[in-house]
């Protein structure tokens, strides 16, 4: 399968637009890993139509939070449906397992020794300084990350989290992560 581990930056903030709807901000940044070629490709907002072969090719969409965050901002921009490919939120695994919510450094801290660079706001700052550069540093290491505790998640059917000194498996069902569905996609590829 050909999974596609991406995550988004934004040029603003929920607060900045008066909305807790994704669609309501603004991209900036955006990195795509693709297992099938093993590549990494960071885009800003004036490339991300780059990125529409990429994930055309996907079987699977895999992101942190990338349901309710991530998909809905991208499907904003993409001109066909974004949601009719398969997704992987891990967000939603752990919670659905734990019954919370878990932040992804926390996670990749107990599971793979690794932590974010950043944060979202500090990328929002970036953007309105006009460092693109620090922007495309920052997703790229998240998306890095984010494909260590998928790995991580798919070899041993958990990943990890500190329960105050202690750190707790959390059980992830990972069975459907490689059944390929059938998806009908190819919207903006011209033939």
């Amino acid at each position: 399968m050909n999974y596609i581990i991406f995550d988004l930056e934004t040029q603003n903030i929920f607060s900045d637009v008066g909305s807790s709807d994704p669609t309501a901000l603004d991209i900036s940044v955006a990195t795509f890993y693709e297992s099938d070629t093993d590549s990494y490709t960071t885009v800003t907002i004036d490339e991300l139509q780059d990125a529409w072969p990429i994930l055309e090719r996907a079987d699977a969409l895999v992101g942190y939070n990338s349901n309710h965050f991530d998909i809905p901002l991208l499907n904003k921009y993409y001109p066909g449906d974004l949601t009719q490919i398969k997704s992987i939120d891990l967000l939603e695994y752990i919670k659905a397992s734990l019954g919370r919510r878990l932040r992804l450094d926390d996670v990749a801290k107990a599971t793979i020794g690794a932590k974010k660079s950043a944060d979202g706001l500090a990328a929002v700052r970036w953007w309105r300084e006009g460092n693109v550069k620090a922007i495309k540093k920052y997703c790229e290491q998240d998306v890095k990350v984010t494909k260590k505790v998928f790995d991580y998640a798919m070899e041993h059917g958990h990943i990890l989290f500190k329960d105050g000194y202690r750190k707790k498996e959390v059980p992830l069902d990972t069975s459907d992560w490689t059944t390929q569905e059938e998806a009908a996609m190819t919207h903006s590829l011209l033939f």
